[in-house]
């Protein structure tokens, strides 16, 4: 089974390496990294072909953003499987790739946990976000799964299409979001951290950003789910942020 990682990239000299790394790392053998670049002007692409690595592919061209990249990925991946790595993350261990393609044997969708650390050197946890089990109403819940552990066979794209542009900072909820509660795919969740997220700094600009994220994920559930002007999930996903931060601990 081929797995396809896709990472969307721009001006990513700083971390770009450790997701190379984590990726070549993988002890799962068949797999391809498609490095997807928005026409960067700083060191990405050289440090990516450093690697000289015939797994990796790199396209670089402008792109109206990062999830444009991410359906221009879509049109290139060779593998059987897909799913997403960002240019700032990396696989949590050596056996997150083989991880997904046992689970994805009798699976259309698989999705694990997420770490999320202050750096990649010292992988300190600052929050931990688990996936947990899928259900009918979980999105009407406040529930998402970690997008960067979410991996979906080839059918899953034809069926389920590119990501929506005109959701600015949360297209990736509003993908997974028609992937599993518009459809009938089989699920599974892996009860395992499979990637490590790099956080930044938390400031006013980033609350903001939350805000208009959460708005544009109600948006997506009143078109999708029929929700009301306001549902509960709008306030429980506040909610899970906190439970996240309270699981948190060190590194482990």
């Amino acid at each position: 089974m081929k797995i396809s990682v896709i990472t969307a990239s721009y001006n990513s000299e700083t971390t770009i390496g450790f997701t190379v790394e984590s990726f070549l790392g993988q002890n799962h053998v068949d797999k391809e990294l498609l490095v997807v670049d928005g026409a960067s002007t700083d060191a990405t692409l050289k440090i990516v072909e450093s690697f000289g690595s015939d797994a990796i592919r790199v396209i670089s061209e402008q792109d109206k953003g990062v999830y444009d990249a991410m359906n221009k990925g879509f049109r290139l991946f060779r593998g059987d499987v897909v799913g997403f790595l960002n240019s700032d993350d990396t696989f949590h261990d050596s056996n997150a790739l083989g991880e997904i393609a046992a689970a994805m044997e009798g699976a259309d969708i698989v999705y694990g946990d997420l770490d999320m650390v202050t750096d990649h050197r010292t992988k300190r946890r600052v929050r931990s976000w688990r996936g947990g089990i899928f259900r009918r109403y979980s999105f009407q819940l406040g529930w998402v799964p970690p997008h960067p552990t979410f991996y979906m066979r080839r059918e899953v794209v034809q069926k389920v299409g590119d990501y929506d542009l005109s959701y600015v900072t949360t297209a990736d909820y509003d993908y997974m979001l028609r992937a599993l509660a518009l459809n009938n795919f089989r699920v599974r969740y892996i009860p395992r951290t499979i990637a490590d997220f790099q956080m930044g700094g938390i400031s006013t600009k980033g609350w903001r950003v939350r805000a208009r994220g959460n708005l544009e994920c109600l948006r997506s559930r009143r078109v999708h789910l029929h929700a009301p002007l306001i549902d509960a999930a709008f306030f429980l996903r506040f909610l899970r942020r906190v439970l996240q931060i309270r699981g948190s601990g060190s590194h482990g």
